[in-house]
């Protein structure tokens, strides 16, 4: 009864000896059985005033033999699962990699102006342009567009194309958060698109839920004057000369009547990066055109396919801005420094750096 009562309580254990490995447990607790049973029947128990019989003794180590044996066994053969829940030293990421393999995905034919160059810059834009200085809220750091309701702002529209297309590279890279995916994307794409060289550091960590989505309204209103303008701006920490280059990557990618209400490229080579954004406002006669969407834009006259925000006009129109209007439209030298720095400066906004990140100058790949 003893014996098979502590065989019972192994069953239940899930510590049963495998064949392979009781032959000799078997062979043992066998010769055990056969001299118990040849010995006086055991009583139930034994009060505590007994002592236990020399029977008892070795029917115990038996049982604890086998019983270590059985653990033994589970414990080798459980090692891959234990493994898993010790923590692994972290992947060293290789974040030169990951840009070719972005800079590899840019050109599609079949989406819009045969790139995804300005749409992922746009999803880097818009991921770092939430920040607020005053509350050190917003910002990459979280990459909380990946969560409602953020996602589903007015301003986020069409942004799913670009995130869909960067899950692809995170599929493969899982280690590198999105916040730092998201802005290495960026910066792939203004560079891939012939633009200037951003000095890029990694260390953004990803929120893990909603709770950090930024409230609506973060992002600039097309529709309305400088003074709104400024008011975005001026909350993340930037100056009017910084504002008018920040506005310049406006040379690249065009505006679709099914997310922002507005309809066109800014000027007539919307995948390359240089001024020409500039100089097509200052030197362009621009004039109002109603859109179906209820709203109006600016279109240039001789060409109605290019058009201007009422934004943008509003802040030409505006004396401090304007002379940094004509500066960028005269010297794309000029513009590329000052965009370069305070792009970096934008995409960095909220985000805890540890002392010794490196920093990274990427190498254009297709340029």
């Amino acid at each position: 009864m003893f014996l098979r009562s502590a065989l019972k309580r192994i069953d239940s254990s899930r510590l049963v000896a495998r064949s392979a490995i009781t032959v000799s447990a078997a062979s043992a607790i066998h010769s055990t059985r056969a001299s118990i049973l040849s010995a006086p029947r055991l009583g139930r128990g034994y009060a505590t005033d007994n002592k236990p019989s020399s029977n008892n003794n070795l029917l115990l180590f038996l049982g604890m033999t086998a019983l270590g044996g059985a653990a033994g066994y589970y414990y080798h053969n459980s090692e891959k699962s234990i493994k898993k829940d010790i923590p692994q030293k972290e992947k060293a990421i290789d974040y030169e990699k990951i840009y070719k393999e972005i800079a590899d995905m840019l050109e599609d034919e079949d989406y819009d102006d045969g790139s995804y160059g300005p749409v992922l810059f746009r999803l880097s834009w818009h991921c770092s342009g939430t920040y607020d200085k005053k509350t050190d809220t917003g910002g990459s750091n979280g990459a909380t567009m990946r969560f409602l309701p953020e996602s589903g702002h007015g301003a986020n529209k069409g942004l799913d194309v670009a995130r869909n297309l960067l899950d692809k590279v995170h599929a493969k890279h899982p280690e590198i958060s999105y916040g730092d995916l998201w802005t290495l994307g960026g910066v792939c794409a203004v560079q891939e698109m012939g633009g200037p060289t951003i000095p890029w550091r990694p260390g953004r960590e990803d929120a893990l839920t909603a709770k950090q989505c930024t409230p609506d309204g973060r992002l600039p209103d097309g529709m309305k004057k400088q003074d709104h303008i400024r008011e975005i701006f001026y909350r993340m920490g930037f100056n009017d000369q910084e504002i008018v280059a920040l506005v310049g990557g406006h040379t690249v990618g065009r505006c679709h009547l099914d997310r922002s209400g507005f309809e066109g490229p800014w000027n007539e080579a919307p995948t390359i990066f240089d001024n020409e954004y500039f100089t097509a406002l200052v030197e362009r006669e621009w004039v109002k055109k109603q859109l179906p969407s209820g709203i109006w834009q600016w279109v240039a006259k001789e060409n109605p396919d290019v058009m201007m925000l009422p934004a943008e006009i509003y802040m030409y129109n505006d004396k401090e801005f304007r002379k940094y209007f004509e500066l960028y439209a005269k010297d794309q030298d000029k513009f590329f420094e000052d965009f370069a720095k305070a792009y970096k400066k934008l995409i960095e906004l909220g985000v805890h750096f540890k002392d010794g990140d490196k920093e990274y100058k990427f190498k254009t790949v297709n340029v």
